[in-house]
């Protein structure tokens, strides 16, 4: 836990920060850093679904019927566009049943301050696991912003998934969301006067897709 008041799960397992590791090197291509972001993503993702809502279930193998635990209840997963795609795919990976919404928002490059372009998002109940992802929580406005969307859909539980998060954007999440869980291989040190993360990986998107 990154503090005791504050929800900021750190998935420390040796797979994930391997990968962060080598998603911060500025040599690591985007081919790549796209392998080494699923990877990652994947692990946290296994993290944020640890307590999801379970019930008994029974089969019938080849030999006898086996009883176990299967997945109850409906997940939704917003990726905050554009970045947060690949961590989507990931979890409609692990969770094939999950449906998926779209929240588009731009950060102004001056002020930093980010803009809703495009929002779809499936119908969300008080039943309803909704995953955000955003892969880098640095000032912590669109993360806050996606939130403020689908609690206004009929969220009630709602987790954030990130690869990377800065002190600054984990203290306005949780100031607007005291409730919502962070997930995230890293809280590194600050925001620099462009709100980069330091010491960060650079633009995710821009590394991710090559531009």
């Amino acid at each position: 836990m990154y503090s005791a008041h504050v929800p900021v799960h750190l998935v420390d397992h040796p797979i994930a920060q391997h990968a962060l590791l080598l998603l911060r090197d500025k040599g690591t291509y985007p081919s790549r850093f796209r392998r080494l972001a699923e990877r990652l993503s994947l692990v946290i993702a296994i993290e944020a679904t640890r307590d999801l809502p379970v019930e008994p279930r029974t089969v019938t193998t080849p030999l006898e019927p086996a009883t176990g635990t299967a997945l109850r209840g409906n997940v939704v997963v917003v990726p905050v566009l554009r970045a947060g795609l690949i961590m989507a795919e990931v979890v409609l990976d692990l969770l094939p049943d999950a449906r998926m919404g779209h929240v588009g928002l731009q950060r102004d490059e001056q002020t930093a301050v980010a803009s809703q372009y495009y929002l779809k998002l499936p119908a969300i109940d008080s039943e309803t696991t909704v995953l955000v992802v955003d892969p880098m929580l640095a000032t912590g406005g669109s993360a806050a912003m996606a939130l403020d969307l689908v609690h206004r859909a009929g969220a009630r539980s709602v987790r954030l998934l990130s690869i990377v998060a800065a002190p600054e954007g984990v203290e306005v999440v949780q100031s607007a969301y005291p409730d919502v869980p962070i997930y995230t291989a890293a809280v590194d040190r600050q925001l620099n006067g462009r709100k980069f993360i330091l010491p960060g990986l650079g633009d995710f998107g821009d590394r991710l897709y090559g531009t």
